[in-house]
Protein backbone atom coordinates (compact mmCIF):
# COMPACT_ATOMS: atom_id res chain seq x y z
CA UNK A 1 0.00 0.00 0.00
CA UNK A 2 1.70 3.52 -0.94
CA UNK A 3 1.11 6.48 0.34
CA UNK A 4 -0.77 9.41 -0.77
CA UNK A 5 1.28 12.08 -1.79
CA UNK A 6 2.20 15.04 0.03
CA UNK A 7 -0.37 17.82 -1.01
CA UNK A 8 2.28 20.26 -0.48
CA UNK A 9 4.47 18.39 -3.14
CA UNK A 10 1.56 18.25 -5.74
CA UNK A 11 0.81 21.85 -5.18
CA UNK A 12 5.08 22.40 -6.23
CA UNK A 13 4.84 20.19 -9.48
CA UNK A 14 1.60 21.44 -10.55
CA UNK A 15 3.14 24.74 -10.05
CA UNK A 16 6.16 24.17 -12.45
CA UNK A 17 3.78 22.43 -15.10
CA UNK A 18 2.00 25.71 -14.87
CA UNK A 19 5.57 27.56 -15.72
CA UNK A 20 6.18 25.24 -18.65
CA UNK A 21 3.07 25.37 -20.33
CA UNK A 22 2.83 29.63 -19.82
CA UNK A 23 6.42 29.75 -20.88
CA UNK A 24 8.00 31.61 -17.73
CA UNK A 25 11.40 30.33 -18.37
CA UNK A 26 13.25 32.17 -15.89
CA UNK A 27 10.92 31.04 -12.98
CA UNK A 28 10.92 27.16 -14.43
CA UNK A 29 14.54 27.21 -15.45
CA UNK A 30 15.26 28.39 -11.30
CA UNK A 31 13.21 25.63 -10.32
CA UNK A 32 15.48 23.11 -12.20
CA UNK A 33 19.13 24.62 -11.17
CA UNK A 34 17.47 23.85 -7.92
CA UNK A 35 17.40 20.95 -8.16
CA UNK A 36 14.01 19.67 -10.04
CA UNK A 37 14.42 17.21 -12.63
CA UNK A 38 14.58 18.39 -16.05
CA UNK A 39 12.73 15.24 -17.67
CA UNK A 40 9.55 15.72 -14.49
CA UNK A 41 6.69 13.98 -16.15
CA UNK A 42 2.99 15.03 -15.03
CA UNK A 43 0.00 11.59 -14.80
CA UNK A 44 -0.46 11.39 -18.16
CA UNK A 45 3.63 11.04 -19.22
CA UNK A 46 3.85 15.10 -20.35
CA UNK A 47 6.98 16.32 -19.91
CA UNK A 48 7.89 20.11 -19.02
CA UNK A 49 9.73 19.88 -22.43
CA UNK A 50 6.59 18.53 -24.24
CA UNK A 51 4.33 21.18 -22.12
CA UNK A 52 6.59 23.77 -22.90
CA UNK A 53 6.78 22.24 -26.70
CA UNK A 54 3.13 22.07 -27.12
CA UNK A 55 2.09 25.79 -25.90
CA UNK A 56 4.87 27.36 -28.19
CA UNK A 57 7.79 28.56 -25.73
CA UNK A 58 10.93 27.98 -27.31
CA UNK A 59 12.85 29.71 -25.22
CA UNK A 60 11.63 27.06 -22.64
CA UNK A 61 12.43 24.23 -24.75
CA UNK A 62 15.99 25.33 -25.13
CA UNK A 63 16.07 26.34 -21.58
CA UNK A 64 15.22 22.65 -20.08
CA UNK A 65 17.06 20.96 -22.77
CA UNK A 66 20.22 22.72 -22.32
CA UNK A 67 19.44 21.58 -18.65
CA UNK A 68 19.47 17.38 -19.94
CA UNK A 69 16.03 17.11 -20.57
CA UNK A 70 15.19 14.45 -23.16
CA UNK A 71 14.19 15.87 -26.80
CA UNK A 72 12.21 12.41 -27.60
CA UNK A 73 11.43 11.50 -24.23
CA UNK A 74 7.48 10.27 -24.82
CA UNK A 75 4.22 10.65 -23.00
CA UNK A 76 1.94 7.97 -22.18
CA UNK A 77 0.22 7.82 -25.46
CA UNK A 78 3.50 7.61 -27.23
CA UNK A 79 3.82 11.40 -28.18
CA UNK A 80 7.07 13.26 -28.40
CA UNK A 81 7.55 17.14 -28.10
CA UNK A 82 8.45 17.39 -31.67
CA UNK A 83 5.15 15.76 -33.07
CA UNK A 84 3.27 18.16 -30.64
CA UNK A 85 4.85 20.92 -31.52
CA UNK A 86 4.25 19.74 -35.22
CA UNK A 87 0.84 19.47 -34.44
CA UNK A 88 0.44 23.27 -33.00
CA UNK A 89 2.96 24.27 -36.39
CA UNK A 90 5.74 25.67 -33.69
CA UNK A 91 8.38 26.06 -36.16
CA UNK A 92 10.71 27.78 -33.48
CA UNK A 93 9.66 25.15 -31.23
CA UNK A 94 10.86 22.58 -33.92
CA UNK A 95 13.53 24.15 -34.83
CA UNK A 96 15.17 24.03 -31.19
CA UNK A 97 14.37 20.58 -30.63
CA UNK A 98 15.96 19.29 -33.66
CA UNK A 99 18.83 21.69 -33.00
CA UNK A 100 19.24 19.36 -29.65
CA UNK A 101 18.89 15.96 -31.91
CA UNK A 102 15.11 15.25 -31.51
CA UNK A 103 14.08 12.04 -33.80
CA UNK A 104 11.39 13.65 -36.42
CA UNK A 105 10.56 9.58 -36.83
CA UNK A 106 10.06 9.06 -33.12
CA UNK A 107 6.66 8.67 -31.34
CA UNK A 108 3.36 7.35 -32.13
CA UNK A 109 2.13 9.32 -34.20
CA UNK A 110 5.61 10.60 -35.10
CA UNK A 111 6.85 14.35 -36.25
CA UNK A 112 6.70 13.68 -39.66
CA UNK A 113 3.17 11.74 -39.48
CA UNK A 114 1.76 14.47 -37.70
CA UNK A 115 3.82 17.67 -40.44
CA UNK A 116 2.07 15.08 -43.27
CA UNK A 117 -1.43 14.64 -41.63
CA UNK A 118 -2.02 18.54 -41.14
CA UNK A 119 0.09 19.24 -44.46
CA UNK A 120 2.93 21.40 -42.86
CA UNK A 121 5.23 21.21 -45.94
CA UNK A 122 7.68 23.87 -44.30
CA UNK A 123 8.16 21.44 -41.24
CA UNK A 124 8.28 18.34 -43.60
CA UNK A 125 11.40 20.62 -45.48
CA UNK A 126 13.08 20.70 -41.79
CA UNK A 127 12.49 16.95 -41.13
CA UNK A 128 14.05 16.28 -44.46
CA UNK A 129 11.12 14.43 -46.03
CA UNK A 130 7.99 15.12 -48.40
Amino acid sequence: MSEAPDPEVVELATKIFDLARQGRTEELVAYVDAGVPADLTNDRGDSLVMLAAYHGHADAVRALLARGADADRVNDRGQTPLAGAAFKGETEVTRALLEAGADPAAGTPSAVDTARMFARTDLLELFGAS
